[in-house]
C-alpha cells in the first residue's frame, strides 16, 4: 500500500465506481479512505468519500489552500488536456502501483 503518498493535493485516477475514468484531488485522507473533488460535479464543499482500492496514485501534488473550484476545474482540463495519455500513464505505469 502506498498510503504514505497519500494527502490533500495529490491528483488521482478514480479507478472504479460513477467517478470511473477520471481524474480527482484528495481533498482529506481518512482511514480506508479519501474524499475527492473535481470542482465540478464533486466541488471542494461537497467531495466524494472513495475506498483506496478505487482509486490510482499520481505523482501530482497541488496546493489544496487558498484552491477555489474553478481553479481546480482549470488545473484538472490543463492536466488532461492533450496529455491524457501521458497523465493515464502516468497513473496505471509509471508508478506501477496499481489499486492502492
Amino acid at each position: 500500500m502506498h498510503a504514505d503518498k497519500l494527502r490533500p493535493g495529490l491528483v488521482v485516477y478514480a479507478a472504479a465506481g460513477k467517478e470511473q475514468g477520471g481524474f480527482y484531488m484528495v481533498t482529506e485522507v481518512g482511514e480506508g479512505y479519501v474524499t475527492l473533488a473535481d470542482g465540478k460535479r464533486r466541488p471542494l464543499e461537497k467531495p466524494k468519500r472513495k475506498n483506496l482500492r478505487h482509486i490510482r496514485l499520481t505523482d501530482t501534488l497541488w496546493e489544496p489552500e487558498g484552491m477555489t473550484n474553478r481553479a481546480l476545474r482549470s488545473k484538472l482540463r490543463d492536466y488532461t488536456a492533450g496529455s491524457t495519455d501521458q497523465a493515464f500513464d502516468e497513473a496505471f505505469n509509471k508508478g506501477g502501483n496499481g489499486f492502492v
